[in-house]
């Protein structure tokens, strides 16, 4: 298809990811593929909840078994065969997460950065994990501290796009338009 766009989203926990992802979905309909989701559907089958610690020790466990480079491989054939004009990889974490990304056509890497405060008063309010209401800063900051999340420092090396995401949600739009404008 003439003038895909696929747009890898990085950032750590509550950075705006998710945010950008529906906007994005709704503005310009948008498909989005998340790495976190086939690991969702493999703890649902085995009836373990969804919560963050399980979702990190699933994805150590298939890396470290089938290869760092699995779930990459995974969404970037999911992508290849979207028919989708937008498309949008959410949930990058790690430099081998955008391994087999990179080789598709018009593939371009965003970071979201978010001050660390304002990503845990996100965590609070929005649920996403059954775990999300209860945690403390202190177990923030501890989580922020995991393999996975260390690592998305590494990714910013490997951006094609930076989104300051401390503002309102109409200048983060703004910032989205920007990009689209510049790739087109």
């Amino acid at each position: 298809m003439e003038n895909k766009i696929i747009l890898g989203l990085a950032g750590e926990m509550a950075a705006g990811k998710s945010t950008v992802t529906e906007y994005l979905k709704e503005k310009h309909n948008a498909v989005t593929f998340r790495f976190s989701d086939m690991l969702r559907d493999i703890l649902k089958r085995i009836h373990v909840e969804p919560e963050r610690a399980n979702l990190q020790s699933l994805s150590t466990f298939v890396r470290q078994t089938y290869g760092e480079d699995i779930m990459s491989k995974v969404i970037a054939q999911d992508v290849a065969a979207s028919n989708a004009s937008i498309i949008i990889t959410e949930g990058i974490r790690r430099p081998s997460d955008i391994v087999y990304l990179r080789k598709l056509e018009s593939f371009h890497m965003i970071a979201i950065n978010t001050n660390e405060r304002t990503r845990f008063e996100r965590i609070i309010q929005r649920h996403e994990n059954p775990d999300d209401a209860q945690k403390t800063w202190e177990e923030f900051q501890a989580e922020g501290q995991q393999e996975s999340e260390q690592k998305i420092k590494e990714i910013a090396a490997e951006t094609d796009f930076t989104i300051d995401n401390n503002g309102t949600k109409e200048e983060l739009f703004a910032q989205i338009e920007e990009i689209i404008k510049k790739i087109n």
